[in-house]
Parts: structure tokens; sequence; C-alpha cells
């Protein structure tokens, strides 16, 4: 999904508790990292690899020049004949510590290795977030969550993808009427310009 795309899907979802929903999520998510500068570990579950998350994560990072919201990608089954960005296993949470941010996206509640690695890396002073159903332990342990329960009026495709754009917006206030305006036309026109990053 494109920037255009999510402008007109944010027009269509204006009034809904969607929008607010994603933007306070993003808003923790890029707080967490950029004051704490200890770098951003995202991990899914065996069934679900964000890789499609990272990806767009890495391209806010450039685009809003905000490079602590590129991820280390954590993966279930990663080998180390594989890329470089694709080859960290879970062994690199048990390695988190103070400042660091850990983001937990999960369709359903995830299994307990994954649950223990999660409390182990809090408990080391990691700040966690969780994204998905919302269901099972996942949501205790994560300082702030964002529930996609099953049925919702969205999926988790479309709300990683809101999260994604809204962590890359500029958190500084921007003043009110035409510059505002012209600001929002010319970071959209400078993203539809810009060469894309690097391909995952």
């Amino acid at each position: 999904m494109d920037a255009v795309r999510v402008a007109l899907l944010r027009e269509v979802l204006a009034g809904t508790e969607w929008l607010g929903a994603t933007r306070r999520f993003a808003g923790a998510l890029r707080g967490s990292v950029v004051s704490h500068r200890g770098g951003l570990l995202l991990v899914g579950t065996p069934e679900f690899e964000p890789w499609h998350l990272a990806a767009h994560l890495v391209d806010e990072a450039a685009w809003s020049g905000t490079p602590e919201l590129a991820p280390t990608l954590v993966r279930h089954d990663a080998r180390p004949s594989d890329p470089a960005h694709l080859a960290v296993g879970l062994g690199r949470l048990e390695a988190a510590r103070r400042g660091e941010t850990l983001l937990v996206v999960a369709p359903e509640g995830p299994a307990a290795p994954l649950l223990e690695r999660v409390s182990d890396a809090r408990r080391a002073g990691a700040t966690v977030l969780a994204l998905g159903s919302g269901q099972g332990e996942l949501p205790s342990l994560a300082h702030e969550t964002l529930a996609v329960p099953d049925g919702s009026e969205l999926d988790l495709d479309t709300v990683q993808h809101l999260v994604s754009a809204a962590a890359g917006e500029n958190a500084v206030p921007v003043p009110r009427g035409r510059r505002r305006l012209r600001d929002r036309v010319a970071r959209l026109a400078e993203h539809l310009t810009a060469p894309p990053p690097a391909r995952w």
C-alpha cells in the first residue's frame, strides 16, 4: 500500500476509532525508539512473520529521517546462511536490554516459548509493544497494545500499514491553515518522487 492509498484510507476512516488508535500506538512506538535510541526489535509468531511491516518501517525510517524506526526483524527459523537482515534468530530477544523496544505482532495469542522471551526482555528493561488479536497473555506483558480482534472492520495487514505510516510522521505539531496543507502536500510529493529504499 503506497502513501496515496494510505491517505485515502485515512480519509475513509476519519471519525472512527481506528485512526486515533493507530496514531496513538504509532506515537508510542516512535516515542520509545527515538527517546531511548536503543533499537527496535520486531518479531512475529512461527506462523506469521511481519516482514512486510519491517519493510514499511525501513521505508518510513528513510523517508522521515528517523533511522531509529528501522527494525531488526527477529525470525523463528533464521539461518546463518540467510541474508544479514533475515538472519537474526530468537536468541536476539534474550539479549534485549534497557533502552531497546520490542514490537510483537501476533494475529493470535503467541505460544509459551515466545511469551517467555518477551517477558525476559521486559524484565531486562526493554519496552514491549504488542499488535495483534489482543488475546492471551501478551497484552499483560506489553507497555502498549493495539488490538485487532477477529471480525474487526480492519484486518491486521491494513492496521500495520496505518501504524507504519503514522510512525514516520513528524511528531512536531505543524501550524494550522494553509501552511499546514502546503506542508502535507509537500511531504506527500516528496514521498512519491523519492527513489525507493533498497528492497528486502
